[in-house]
């Protein structure tokens, strides 16, 4: 369901919040009796100006045009009832579960922790440590024998040295000692990240508790981070699986590109004419700038990382993909704070750090919501409570007072039925025994936390206007790939009759290009491509001509050969298909000449080799004849007036 969620956000681009619109304001239309305001239709295309990638979009006059196309389809998706399907309901509900966890949050706290985590990721630390391993519902005998081994080893290191009872003591097991290279924050876990950052070069840390045991660390080294590489690469590419053969044909083309560059050609022409990343040959080779971890291709990135002056080019290297020549264009630092500050925050959020975020969270949850932990009376569940709860078979006893009220959330009463419900969902959940004082009141903070969250949430979209203009686009995108889905595209996949119609009476859209099967030289230096050209002309083989113009390891033409369009990155700007050797072009800061061997005309597809395509294209005439249809059943009336006005104010 790719397609559904590429869809959501189209339409988000046209989407926009009407849900505090006054009456007072300028109508720029109506669809049938629904008015569609000016300011709605500004804030809109202003907002997503930089956003769409069809030029004719950001004119005014094509904007309004698709924007009244957009209403007419609300409008009838509403008229035809998809806003009531339990399965549009469903998901809508919960898309606003998962975004109101972005706009439920303390924010002091949250930005103290972003500061924080900036400050790290700007700085690496080299440490190793020593790791007692302890799940986390250890019994308290076991966690105490835990807690005294690390001490003890902490001990040792004083007197020993650190890597020497690191290895001695490491067995993979119990005991961890590991050399954990550098790091900066988001790497480890928040506890472990703190202890790191707190303890200075040199220095080991005190026993410390993660969710995986006891831990000593001892910090080596402490450095800025390394930021961006911005790199280009000319790839020849094999593919994970490729056999001896490729692999061995790609290593003997990189190595000629590589001497190429040697002999003083350019790496980003060689990019363009030999380069098979598609996406990045066109440009000369280069890439968008990444940082350590971003890209999977470790191989690639620690190469990309070792090159250490702008301009340096690395020897060739192979990964899963393929042979490599890497160039540096720019050592990124990295970005300042304000550039990063949304994306640490999503990060804080999706981290460890939570946890202290949801605690300020629910601290202001209960003043806001005026609850007071000292009111709520707990002794009567811990009266119910035996030990049956920790062998998950403990049952609500058959005269609980299930009416009497445990606390309020405002206007909302929460009995003690909610708070027993809770305890009977959640009691596999406990197995290490604890006591039932302690048990209850552990289990009535983290209820009380899913109440508050839980009314929070249900009140955000009349207490958020941003959470509530975001709900809004969602609903109408999501409305609106329900009704496209069922009024055109479904259809127009069952309707095979006229989907073959179609094809026959426009069979000429469908047609493989004109091809040729070809051999493409391409030099720096045309003095070379002559001797080529005389080659190619007797009829001379790739090879032979090869031992006549790359001599003493010189790499001076490089050749590709097979059947090409006219789109091939190797061949010139209408190239000319015919039989025989051309005349030699410049192209690609290089010069080239081809020997067209075959030339294979335009061919008509079958119909089930242009299936995808016809499917496509009547689609797109059936929903052409559907918008006309709901213009005549709705109408949509334009005020030229106040056009006038908005198309001066966007200028």
């Amino acid at each position: 369901m790719k397609l559904k969620y590429f869809f959501l956000f189209f339409s988000s681009i046209i989407a926009c919040n009407t849900w505090a619109q006054s009456a007072e304001e300028d109508v720029l239309f109506t669809v049938g009796d629904d008015p569609v305001y000016a300011s709605e239709f500004i804030r809109v295309y202003q907002k997503n100006l930089d956003l769409v990638q069809d030029e004719s979009q950001k004119d005014v006059d094509e904007y309004l045009k698709l924007f009244t196309n957009y209403k007419l389809k609300i409008k009838e998706a509403r008229s035809q009832g998809f806003h009531e399907n339990p399965g549009y309901k469903k998901e809508l509900e919960s898309y606003k579960k998962q975004l109101a966890k972005n706009y439920i949050s303390d924010p002091k706290v949250t930005d103290e922790l972003v500061e924080e985590a900036y400050q790290r990721i700007t700085h690496d630390v080299n440490a190793n440590h020593i790791l007692v391993k302890i799940s986390e519902d250890a019994s308290p005998a076991d966690t105490l024998a835990a807690y005294n081994k690390i001490v003890k080893l902490r001990a040792r290191t004083e007197k020993e040295g650190f890597e020497k009872v690191r290895k001695e003591v490491h067995n993979g097991k119990t005991i961890y000692g590991e050399a954990l290279g550098y790091f900066s924050g988001f790497k480890m876990v928040y506890a472990f990240e703190n202890v790191a950052y707190n303890t200075p070069v040199g220095a080991t840390s005190q026993p410390f508790r993660t969710q995986f045991g006891y831990h000593i660390l001892h910090v080596i080294d402490k450095r800025k981070s390394e930021g961006e590489r911005e790199v280009g690469h000319i790839m020849i590419a094999t593919g994970p699986e490729a056999n001896d053969s490729i692999v061995h044909k790609a290593e003997i083309k990189i190595n000629e590109v590589y001497a190429k560059i040697n002999q003083g050609g350019s790496f980003e022409a060689l990019a363009k004419q030999f380069s098979e990343d598609t996406s990045s040959a066109e440009k000369g080779g280069k890439l968008r700038p990444f940082s350590r971890g971003q890209i999977s291709v470790e191989a690639f990135e620690n190469v990309a990382f070792s090159l250490e002056n702008e301009g340096a080019i690395s020897e060739p290297f192979q990964t899963k993909f393929g042979w490599h020549i890497v160039k540096l264009y720019r050592i990124i630092p990295v970005s300042d704070f304000e550039t990063m500050k949304t994306e640490l925050a999503e990060k804080v959020k999706r981290d460890s750090r939570s946890k202290i975020i949801d605690q300020a969270l629910i601290d202001t949850l209960k003043k806001k919501y005026e609850i007071d932990d000292e009111q709520v009376s707990l002794s009567y569940f811990e009266s119910i409570l035996n030990d049956n709860y920790f062998k998950n078979t403990w049952v609500l006893p058959s005269d609980f007072s299930s009416e009497k009220v445990l606390l309020n959330i405002k206007e909302e009463q929460i009995s003690y039925q909610n708070f027993g419900d809770y305890l009977l969902k959640t009691q596999r959940q406990t197995r290490r025994k604890k006591p039932l004082k302690d048990l209850v009141k552990e289990k009535y903070q983290a209820f009380l936390k899913d109440q508050l969250m839980a009314y929070q949430e249900s009140h955000l979209e009349t207490e958020n206007e941003e959470y509530a203009s975001v709900v809004h686009e969602y609903r109408d995108g999501l409305l609106l790939f329900e009704l496209m889905e069922n009024t055109i595209w479904n259809t127009a996949q069952t309707d095979s009759l006229g989907v073959k119609k179609y094809f026959e009476t426009h069979q000429s859209d469908y047609m493989f290009p004109e091809r040729i099967d070809a051999v493409i030289a391409s030099s720096s230096k045309k003095k070379d491509l002559k001797t080529v050209s005389k080659l190619l002309e007797q009829q001379e083989n790739v090879e032979t001509i090869k031992s006549a113009v790359n001599k003493n390891g010189d790499v001076n033409v490089i050749f590709t050969s097979g059947v090409v369009e006219a789109n091939h990155q190797g061949l010139p700007k209408d190239f000319e298909f015919k039989k025989g050797v051309s005349k030699i072009f410049k192209h690609n800061d290089a010069f080239v000449v081809v020997q067209v061997k075959d030339v294979f005309p335009k061919k008509q597809k079958t119909f089930e080799e242009a299936k995808g395509l016809v499917v496509n294209d009547y689609q797109t005439l059936k929903e052409e004849k559907w918008i006309d249809s709901l213009e005549k059943k709705y109408h949509v009336k334009v005020n030229q007036d106040v056009f006038k006005k908005v198309k001066n104010q966007l200028k």
